[in-house]
């Protein structure tokens, strides 16, 4: 059996693209969600969020299109097993009311995925090589579409390189999104596979950032530690710890390398999922997160959120989600409650993560003054401020269609 090294790479990868003669199909899968609505002020939907908060919760709170498709090629397999592949995916997102656009204020298309893979190599443990711009480790709440640990990068990693019963990953990125504006060294290194009780496991990880030279920007570093616990309550629970400075603090994704690192953010994230029938399933989070900054804009968020969704046959299911914000900040505590109701058709079952769906929603949502205040500072014209769809009032209703699905 022949086995190439790393120096053999770029020869193999070569020939695969020249002499694809016997390479499979290209794998499609992808995600897409489209609607109507409008609120019962009269005017279109408007969405809630609020100001400091970091996420929304998005069942019948969504104002936008949204598709992406990603292909994946295998091109070689080589004599030792192991695998060379091309990945890549198209995104496009376009607000209610606007014509989708490769770029613009109201819609954007992009390549957000583009890789080269080299996966089941025997010498890194049944481990991969890659390159290119690639989501990676990307640890999210589904209610809220929050992606609170996301080491996605434009760089090059190494994936779950298995040594004993560890798994050890390391990335090395200039670029976490391709909405980053500077160019920022950042490194992520992980090891999963601590398992510390039965059907529970540790994942850990630490971040550093080396700010581009200049005389007003800083290095920082965060870290994480997330457990993940099976079979919890006729469902499987995550609760995830993290700290960061400096750039660090934006904990899992890129910060500002303005920052220095006596400005400091921890979190602390809860999610149950449970599916304890075939009936009954949801989703329940918390997050509190703490900033401090140097320029005295400290702030808390506390976020709790619960979507239970009950099929009451095979294809109909009712969807209810509760969502609370909090911001403690500068000028006041922020607060937003929002709740939604969402009668459901499902014609693959009654599970929540059971697609595709048709929604039919209606959405309510209160907030205090605060709320208004930093939304007329800091997102005039959104649905809190004063400039909004429901003006001077402290609530509002936003009622629609929605279609969601997700394939591979």
């Amino acid at each position: 059996m022949r086995t190439l090294g790393l120096s053999s790479f770029g020869g193999a990868l070569s020939a695969a693209l020249l002499f694809p003669a016997e390479a499979p199909a290209i794998e499609f899968n992808g995600y897409i969600r489209s609607g109507v609505g409008g609120s019962t002020s009269g005017g279109k939907q408007s969405c809630f969020m609020l100001p400091g908060a970091q996420s929304k919760y998005r069942l019948g709170n969504e104002c936008e299109q949204y598709i992406e498709v990603e292909g994946r090629q295998d091109i070689a397999t080589l004599d030792d097993g192991s695998v060379v592949s091309l990945d890549g995916m198209v995104q496009t997102q376009t607000d209610y009311g606007h014509t989708p656009a490769l770029s613009g204020d109201d819609s954007f298309t992009r390549m957000n995925q583009a890789y080269v893979e080299w996966s089941k190599m025997p010498a890194l443990g049944g481990g991969s090589l890659w390159a290119g711009r690639r989501f990676y480790k990307r640890n999210d709440i589904n209610i809220s579409d929050f992606f609170y640990w996301n080491q996605s990068a434009t760089g090059f990693g190494l994936d779950r390189v298995a040594i004993g019963d560890y798994k050890y990953s390391y990335v090395f990125s200039r670029k976490d999104s391709v909405f980053q504006k500077e160019k920022i060294t950042r490194q992520d290194f992980n090891v999963e596979g601590f398992k510390v009780n039965p059907g529970g496991e540790i994942e850990v990880g630490v971040s550093f950032t080396r700010a581009p030279s200049g005389d007003n920007t800083h290095d920082g570093w965060s870290t994480a530690v997330q457990h993940k616990q099976a079979s919890f309550l006729g469902g499987q629970n995550k609760f995830a710890l993290q700290y960061g400075k400096g750039p660090g603090t934006a904990l899992g994704y890129t910060g500002d390398p303005g920052l220095d690192r006596s400005n400091r953010s921890w979190r602390a994230v809860e999610i149950f999922d449970w599916q304890s029938t075939r009936n009954f399933g949801g989703q329940f989070n918390v997050v509190f997160q703490k900033d401090k900054r140097q320029d005295h804009a400290d702030q808390n968020w506390l976020s709790i959120g619960v979507r239970p969704v009950y099929g009451f046959t095979e294809e109909f299911k009712l969807a209810v989600e509760l969502g609370r914000d909090q911001v403690t900040a500068p000028g006041g505590t922020r607060k937003l409650t929002k709740l939604t109701i969402a009668p459901t058709w499902s014609p693959n079952g009654p599970g929540f993560n059971d697609r595709p769906e048709i929604r039919l929603y209606y959405t309510y949502a209160r907030w205090n003054a605060a709320a208004q205040r930093a939304a007329n500072e800091f997102a005039a014209g959104s649905a809190l401020s004063d400039t909004g769809a429901f003006g001077n009032a402290l609530h509002g209703s936003n009622f629609g269609v929605q279609f969601e699905y997700g394939w591979e």
